[in-house]
């Protein structure tokens, strides 16, 4: 089987865009080419790829497992001759990178300095997102990591690297009512009013679905943020609201006049770590910080242990 690059590419700006004439604009060809390439490419397969009706063309079943299969591969392909021209001019690559907000002062930029230092002729490229957008991306092939929360259950298309352990809390002001209350349930949420990021977002999420375990409706969202609570912590101080923040938040200054609401369904364990494509191999550079990022949040939880025994009451040996 002799299948061409470009009609490879062709097939996947077509099955993108839904029509050979926006799939030929988008890759500045004309539409005859585009039509030639998806003929070769369907007599090479033996298998139509398009049901093409008025409405434009609409992937058979068997071609969006194709694409699904074949996308995944062109962007590794993609990596590869990039990296291969960088090397070739003497770079050191591209590190593309996603990192939670959360997480970019404690991980990213460490494991960043240490990487600028060891390979300074080397380029990243950062993009600072909630964990959909990160995802997305990744998934896309626009990300070689990304740095945020682990998913609890794994996608098959994804693998993950542990880095720490950041419980998610719901939190409130100091002095708020709730906290006045002899014995604080979470039952006691039902009429409050919140703070959290749109419905896409995994601890919006885990929010909603600890309230429906208690038979509660949704939480009455009174702000929706774009992004994370952390640069309206004045907003939470000086109301009622109730947020979500993590537990390394609320030790900063993010933190400042808050606390966590006192019982067990208020606090959501968290694994923060690596994501990567499952099947796709990582650039050497990227290998090489998640390497670094590992070596950091190692040395983290050792600088962390004493602190965490003098808070438990527990003596160094």
């Amino acid at each position: 089987m002799a299948v061409r690059l470009d009609d490879i590419d062709y097939f996947l700006a077509v099955a993108s865009h839904g029509q050979a004439r926006r799939a030929a604009a988008a890759l500045g060809v004309s539409q005859p080419a585009i039509t030639k390439g998806l003929q070769r490419l369907e007599k090479e397969l033996g298998f139509p790829l398009f049901e093409r009706s008025k409405r434009g063309m609409q992937l058979t079943p068997v071609a969006e497992q194709f694409r699904q299969r074949t996308q995944a591969l062109r962007a590794s392909l993609g990596e590869a001759i990039k990296e291969a021209a960088d090397l070739h001019l003497g770079a050191m690559g591209v590190l593309r990178v996603g990192v939670s907000p959360l997480y970019a002062q404690r991980l990213f930029v460490p494991a960043c300095l240490q990487l600028h230092r060891q390979r300074p002729a080397a380029r990243i490229r950062v993009m600072i997102h909630l964990n959909d957008a990160l995802v997305a991306a990744l998934r896309l092939g626009d990300l070689d990591l990304t740095i945020n929360a682990l998913p609890g259950v794994m996608p098959e298309d994804l693998q993950g690297v542990p880095l720490i352990e950041d419980a998610l809390c719901m939190v409130v002001r100091n002095g708020h009512p709730l906290l006045a209350r002899r014995r604080l349930r979470i039952a006691d949420l039902v009429d409050a009013q919140w703070m959290l990021p749109g419905p896409e977002v995994a601890a919006r999420r885990n929010v909603e679905g600890r309230l429906a375990e208690a038979g509660l409706p949704p939480p009455r969202v009174a702000v929706e943020v774009s992004n994370t609570a952390t640069q309206l912590g004045r907003l939470l101080s000086q109301s009622d609201l109730v947020s979500i923040l993590s537990e390394s938040q609320l030790q900063g200054p993010s933190g400042e006049g808050l606390v966590p609401l006192p019982f067990v369904e208020a606090r959501f364990v968290r694994t923060i770590g690596v994501l990567t494509r499952k099947g796709a191999a990582l650039p050497p550079l990227a290998q090489r910080f998640l390497e670094l990022l590992q070596e950091a949040s190692a040395t983290g939880k050792a600088a962390a242990a004493p602190r965490r025994r003098a808070a438990a009451g527990v003596p160094d040996s």
